[in-house]
């Protein structure tokens, strides 16, 4: 039986999540074993660009022309594509609201040759083209990016939490930063999947995952604000890296 073919594709991002695929060291040999991986500039520059694809992995947002024209080729190529990253799957950082047009800040940024880069709002691929299954984080996670794989090669979708990162703060039984010391932290928003790292760390939730299903924004807004935090502020937060599913309810 043939190795499903496999692609690996970045759009406007830092590629960190393909960086993150990269360095799954360990476990590489058993992936190129399982996979044929027939697409992945950043691994290969060997590569066939016209094939059908059993997966196509997308990090980063949709921004340019450029962006959603090989989007769509990558989705006409393949029968399951999976968003990878906080960029791909809500838009992430491009997406911020900026003080600035956005073609004014390519002038101050790049000069001149700003030019070249178009000046379209950064959206998430799931605005484009129809996603199959989504992995957040800035950057994934190793581990789900393993799981995932190994869901996809079995013929399931990925199954991966849906639930907070509050969850895993109490199962690691870690001091509420929230509620405890009034810290803007973003946990109860927050897709978990991160073992709840930045609060192991005495360090709140900045939310780079993206929010969970069932993030109550309202009511957050309004702890927030109790605490001290002033609207703007409250907003500017919460928009970092999710701003179309967080800015609506702020």
């Amino acid at each position: 039986m043939p190795k499903p073919r496999v692609g690996i594709f970045g759009l406007t991002g830092c590629a960190g999540d393909q960086l993150v695929i990269l360095n799954c060291e360990d476990e590489l040999l058993d992936i190129v074993d399982l996979v044929d991986l027939r697409d992945f500039v950043m691994a290969s520059s060997a590569r066939d660009a016209e094939c059908p694809l059993e997966v196509a992995f997308v990090e980063g947002a949709v921004v340019t022309e450029e962006d959603e024209r090989r989007l769509r080729q990558v989705r006409e190529r393949a029968a399951t594509l999976v968003a990878i990253g906080t960029c791909a799957v809500w838009g992430g950082i491009p997406a911020m609201p900026g003080e600035a047009p956005r073609r004014e800040l390519l002038r101050l940024v790049y000069g001149d040759v700003g030019e070249q880069y178009g000046d379209g709002e950064a959206r998430a691929v799931k605005e484009v083209v129809k996603v199959d299954a989504e992995i957040s984080g800035c950057p994934i996670e190793k581990e789900q990016f393993l799981k995932a794989l190994a869901y996809l090669l079995n013929g399931d979708m990925p199954l991966l939490p849906s639930y907070p990162v509050c969850s895993e703060c109490r199962i690691q039984e870690n001091h509420c930063l929230l509620m405890g010391e009034g810290a803007f932290c973003c946990g109860p928003l927050t897709l978990a999947g991160c073992g709840a790292r930045c609060p192991s760390l005495g360090v709140a939730c900045i939310g780079c995952r993206g929010p969970a299903p069932d993030a109550n924004v309202p009511s957050a807004v309004r702890l927030f604000a109790s605490n001290g935090y002033g609207h703007d502020e409250i907003v500017s937060r919460l928009t970092t890296f999710a701003p179309v599913a967080a800015g609506r309810s702020a």
